[in-house]
């Protein structure tokens, strides 16, 4: 996931465990955390900066897109 802080990203990595019955040789695997955009890098809190920069700030998508370059973000 991709989260937001004022003037700050940050990238989160989520590690899954895997796990095999010995019994039955089942195999179990921990479920994924739930996402806004299924399979999507953005969290919740880039969403709203993006919603909120868009309709309240009046800024458009690629001025956003621009902002996050120079901070080093690539997004298409």
């Amino acid at each position: 996931k991709l989260h937001f802080r004022p003037a700050q990203f940050y990238k989160e990595q989520h590690v899954r465990g895997k796990w095999v019955c010995d019994q039955c040789d089942t195999l179990t695997q921990q479920a994924m955390p739930a996402y806004v955009i299924d399979k999507g890098i953005a969290s919740p809190e880039l969403l709203s900066h993006v919603l909120v920069s868009k309709y309240a700030d009046h800024l458009p998508l690629y001025r956003q897109r621009l902002i996050y370059q120079r901070a080093g973000i690539e997004l298409s």
